[in-house]
């Protein structure tokens, strides 16, 4: 996509960037914006969320104020304007920018979550039993902004399949409208990530995934992304907000449960209407329960949050990217230092949390 695409919704977005931090706020805290591709908030992001609630931004010196700005191209077009300090940076827009030599203004330092985070869904009486029996179907996904298409694209490419000739894509929003897309047969299929297919499951409709194609390949990480010159000026700001994060990540992985307590505490307005406390808990749970085990790299002996430069190359030879020079998309060089806190002591508050 060209710059030129990713345009603000002015209301919305606009509301959306105004908005003060949901956690404790004092006027000696940092305030940083951090912009997400969502419509509303989700459990999807919880581990960029709760730190904020948990004290962590705060011991920080921050208030972490997370925003949602419909989707990642409005977040990308945040990040380098400046009206938000930190974005979720996805390779499927910040590649091809890389590519065409537009990639100047940002840089990815942190991963938030790993690959592989994606399938395809069909009605449980189907009898789709490969990606490759999906030809000729219509293909819903959440949103033509959102991730889970390029990615599926990417995917069925390497199959040898036409995305753009052998399917129809058809964009059916996000969460529980999606499950009911499926359900009432207004698509074949839902390609769709975990958290997403979480909440489906969570809203009672049912569903069956296709079994993943072999070798699957390790593409789809997401990131924290600033602009190079807030890296460079605000490099223990940017510290801040990765160990928060990363705090948050390790919090939830010893203690699932608190972690959607602190997130619910957080966002009330994200239960299930009418549910109780304790459905509403297992709600955020199920939703949550495929992408925490993406938190950590599936690389041995990597830290937490440490960028692997081969998942990029993998995608951009995906999509015949040609790229000679990775380091102006991504850096490693905070990672340490986000890594350096007392991992006991947060296991132990994801423990006694209350």
């Amino acid at each position: 996509m060209e710059r030129r695409h990713f345009l603000f919704t002015a209301g919305a977005i606009g509301a959306a960037l105004a908005a003060r931090p949901r956690g404790a706020f004092a006027a000696d805290l940092r305030t940083v914006k951090l912009g997400v591709g969502l419509k509303a908030m989700s459990p999807i992001v919880i581990n960029l969320a709760i730190g904020e609630v948990l004290g962590y931004a705060k011991e920080e010196g921050l208030a972490l104020n997370v925003l949602a700005l419909g989707t990642n191209g409005n977040v990308q077009v945040a990040v380098d304007r400046g009206d938000v300090d930190v974005g979720v940076g996805v390779p499927s827009f910040g590649l091809p920018l890389l590519a065409k030599g537009e990639w100047k203004t940002s840089k990815n330092f942190y991963q938030y979550t790993y690959p592989y985070k994606w399938d395809i869904a069909v009605s449980p009486d189907s009898t789709v039993a490969s990606y490759e029996q999906l030809k000729g179907k219509r293909i819903g996904v959440s949103d033509f902004g959102a991730t889970d298409y390029p990615v599926t694209r990417n995917v069925m490419r390497t199959l040898g399949l036409d995305p753009d000739k052998d399917f129809k894509w058809i964009a059916v929003g996000n969460g529980v409208p999606a499950g009911v897309a499926l359900q009432r047969g207004a698509i074949d299929a839902l390609a769709y990530y975990d958290t997403g297919f979480g909440q489906i499951e969570a809203a009672g409709i049912p569903f069956k995934l296709v079994p993943r194609p072999a070798k699957l390949p390790l593409v789809g990480g997401q990131f924290l992304e600033t602009r190079v010159q807030t890296l460079e000026s605000q490099r223990a700001v940017m510290v801040g907000v990765g160990r928060t994060v990363c705090k948050a990540s390790q919090f939830i992985l010893a203690n699932p449960k608190a972690g959607a307590q602190a997130f619910l505490r957080m966002y009330p307005e994200t239960a299930p209407r009418g549910s109780t406390q304790e459905a509403a808990v297992a709600a955020v749970l199920q939703a949550i329960s495929r992408r925490i085990k993406l938190y950590e790299p599936p690389y041995a002996g990597a830290k937490m949050g440490s960028i692997n430069v081969q998942e990029l190359k993998t995608e951009a030879e995906m999509n015949d990217f040609k790229i000679s020079d990775y380091s102006p998309f991504y850096t490693n060089a905070l990672i340490d230092d986000i890594n350096n806190f007392d991992l006991a002591k947060v296991r132990q508050q994801a423990r006694d949390y209350k």
